[in-house]
């Protein structure tokens, strides 16, 4: 496994992030602690997670999972959106205010079986609290040694800057990484986001890699999708990503991978990795097995030929 610093901080990162947002949905107790224990042995040392994963059940899991290794892995989650069952039920139950934060860390690190985080993301950004608020409370938390590393998810280029001049204006700790989506069918971030990133050495972590499962190729125009799959499962995402514009790309780089001989899902991976501005991949997994493909994956590059056939079939 190759690992990569994160940002400008000292801690590193494996190239692979092990995805944790079918845990206690997708994979049981048993089975998300034989993923995990098989992604470490792998050398995968980064875990991603979030509170508001299967309402809490994810943490948990996580928890009990690297129960004992806890040294050996780079453990992140997040803060600020909606949580409770179903929706939220008061005011205070989102957000980055101080009471949220301070209320859902200590939530979190009950759930994760640890006294410290290694990077804690802010989910989204908040417009209703002040960023002197957020930011000085995140801050309080790095002095006091539960949380090592601030970073966010979601967050614009204008988000990023607004908050990196209250922290030079203040003395605070600044973020050192962001997590946006990227994949072959959403590239939005490489107009602004990632140029910002590689300049200002914030590490990026990107999540969604194969597009919620389009990318696998097991889609197609004018069929169902497949039993057993997400979009099978859930209506709303099967209506989000049935659309001519998005078959008619991904016939495309069926085409474009066909004629390599490598699987899509192995390109669309390297394809991302291979910017120079990306940190780490995050790749879920609902078994074990799953976990060795997506190492194996790294076991090889594929040819620069074949990465540049996808990134034009991408483009069109």
């Amino acid at each position: 496994m190759q690992y990569k610093s994160l940002g400008r901080s000292g801690v590193k990162v494996s190239r692979l992030t092990l995805g944790t947002n079918n845990f206690g949905r997708d994979a049981d107790e048993e089975t998300t602690v034989k993923i995990v224990k098989k992604a470490i042995d792998c050398g995968i040392n980064s875990i991603d997670g979030a509170n508001v994963y299967t309402e809490g059940r994810s943490e948990e899991l996580i928890g009990k999972a690297v129960r004992g290794d806890r040294g050996r892995v780079v453990l992140a989650t997040k803060v600020g959106s909606a949580f409770g069952k179903g929706t939220a039920t008061g005011p205070n139950q989102f957000g980055l205010s101080r009471k949220h934060i301070m209320w859902q860390l200590g939530e979190s690190l009950r759930r994760l079986q640890t006294d410290y985080l290694d990077v804690y993301y802010m989910h989204r950004f908040d417009p209703d609290t002040p960023l002197e608020e957020t930011l000085r409370t995140f801050d309080y938390l790095i002095r006091e040694g539960k949380v090592l590393y601030l970073a966010c998810s979601n967050f614009t280029v204008e988000n990023i800057r607004s908050m990196n001049d209250v922290s030079e204006r203040l003395g605070l700790e600044r973020i050192v990484a962001l997590q946006p989506r990227y994949n072959l069918l959403d590239r939005e971030v490489e107009k602004e986001l990632l140029p910002y990133c590689l300049k200002n050495q914030l590490g990026v972590v990107t999540y969604s890699p194969l597009s919620g499962g389009l990318l696998t190729g097991k889609y197609y125009s004018g069929q169902p999708p497949p039993k057993g799959s997400r979009a099978a499962s859930a209506a709303y995402y099967w209506e989000r990503i049935n659309k001519p514009e998005n078959f008619a790309v991904l016939d495309r780089l069926r085409a474009a991978a066909a004629k390599a001989g490598i699987p899509l899902t192995s390109l669309a991976v390297h394809w991302i990795a291979k910017n120079p501005a990306v940190t780490s991949v995050i790749v879920g997994a609902s078994r074990p097995e799953q976990v060795e493909e997506n190492c194996r994956l790294f076991e090889t590059e594929p040819p620069k030929d074949a990465l540049a056939a996808v990134d034009s079939a991408a483009i069109g």
